[in-house]
Parts: C-alpha cells; structure tokens; sequence
C-alpha cells in the first residue's frame, strides 16, 4: 500500500498573516539534564550515553493555522436548528473513506468553483459520488504555500457547488489552498463593492443550515488519482474546538 501525504509541514513561516503564524521553541537533549537533576536523580546514575531528551514547546499555533478539519461550531453556534458540533464531536467514521478529487486547477483567482465545473469533472471523468467519500478539491494553489499569495489569491466553493456536495452525502471535503471561500480580502472588497451582504464568507455559512466539515491547506494533490484511494483525516481531539491541525493522508492499494 502506498501512503501519500497530504498534510503542510507544521513550522513557522514568516509570510503567513499574523493571526495563522505558528512559533514552536525546540529543546536540546541537554536541556532536559536539570530536569532530571531536580527530580531527583543525581547526575553520577545518569546511563552513560544519555544526554538527555529533546523536546519541543508549540508556543503559537491556532487551530486553523496549518492543514486542519473545520468543525461545524466554526461555520455558527448552531447548524440545522441544532447545537452546532465541535470538533471533538464529530463522528470519527465521517473522517476515512473513499476519496475523490475533483481537479478545478484551470479555474482563474477569484473565479468561484461552481456546481456546473464540478458537474461537468465528475461526467468527463465517469465519477460518481457516493454517500460517505471524501471529495477533495485540486486547485493547484498550494504551490503558494509559505508565500504571501496564498492568503490572498486562489479560486474557491461557491455556496451552491458546496451545498450540492453535502445534499449528494459528502461530510468530509477539503481543499488545496488557503481557504474554502474565496481569498477572504478579496470578498472584503467585492462586498464593499457591491455593497452585497450575502457574499462574504458563502460557502462557509452554508453550514449553518447543512451539516458538514471541510479541511483547509491540503497539499500535494496533484499525486493522487482522480479515484480508487481512501482518505484518513482524523483531527485532534481538542475540547469545544471549532478546528483541530489533522494529519491527512490518502492511501492507495
């Protein structure tokens, strides 16, 4: 079996935006010499070839700063008339399964993925969905990451393609790029713009009325098959979280 990462490095990176910068304090082996010492074991019955243990502080990490499943508390306190789920909440069958991608790399920044392009992927390739896949969406953009582009320029779900996904039993879908939506300062001034209320953040609040999660930040999709692959995608186990960093691979028989 072959398993293929999916999953962004987990480091810091001076170009990310200021509230997604992670800053993680790594500790020598010696370093843990005086905390043995002040448990009480004297340094004459350390074992010869110990040095000590390294370790590692997360001094800085939000839950949506790296690749991570959104759980539905993130989306509104409430989804579907119901106490929205947190992340610890979600079932953990909704998190492997058969996964498909959907490829939308030819889709322009700032062009919404639309029902009709996922429609007409899925017809062109002979895919058809199945309750309980895992759909992920290729836009390429993932070449940005580590770059100031890639919070600020990619394509994205429309609220429509990703209530279409939902109503064709997917709980679980994701995408190669910063966010879901379109790049959120580009819907910041398109809203101001138009002065429409309706357009920031769309696909994210189709989850107050549907139930469903998406990941963030995928990478290396461009290595998987269109089909024939299932996906893991478990997510930290973090209490009340509206997201937790999740280490997805796929794998392929």
């Amino acid at each position: 079996m072959q398993i293929i990462d999916l999953s962004k490095t987990i480091q810091y990176n001076p170009n990310d935006p200021f509230f997604m910068k992670v800053k993680i304090k790594h500790k020598a082996h010696k370093s843990a010499k005086w905390l043995i010492r002040y448990l009480g074991l004297p340094f004459n019955l350390f074992p010869k070839n110990f040095i000590g243990w390294a370790d590692d502080t997360i001094k800085k990490m939000g839950v949506h700063s790296t690749t991570h499943l959104d759980a539905p508390w993130h989306y509104a306190p409430t989804c579907e008339g119901k106490p929205a789920k947190t992340i610890d909440q979600i079932p953990l069958e909704w998190c492997f399964g058969e996964g498909v991608v959907i490829d939308m790399k030819h889709k322009a920044d700032f062009e919404a993925i639309t029902v009709e392009d996922i429609e007409e992927f899925l017809n062109k390739e002979k895919i058809e969905l199945q309750k309980g896949m895992i759909v992920l969406i290729k836009t390429g953009r993932d070449k940005h990451m580590g770059t100031k582009k890639f919070f600020t320029h990619g394509t994205g779900m429309s609220a429509a393609a990703t209530e279409w996904l939902i109503k064709k039993g997917i709980k679980v879908m994701g995408i190669d790029q910063w966010g879901w939506d379109l790049p959120l300062p580009y819907l910041v001034e398109e809203a101001k713009k138009s002065n429409n209320s309706e357009l920031f953040w769309e696909a994210h609040l189709v989850g107050i009325d549907y139930e469903y999660c998406h990941m963030e930040q995928l990478t290396n999709l461009d290595a998987l098959p269109y089909s024939g692959f299932k996906v893991a995608a478990f997510p930290l186990k973090i209490k009340g979280g509206s997201a937790a960093p999740a280490r997805v691979v796929a794998m392929i028989e």
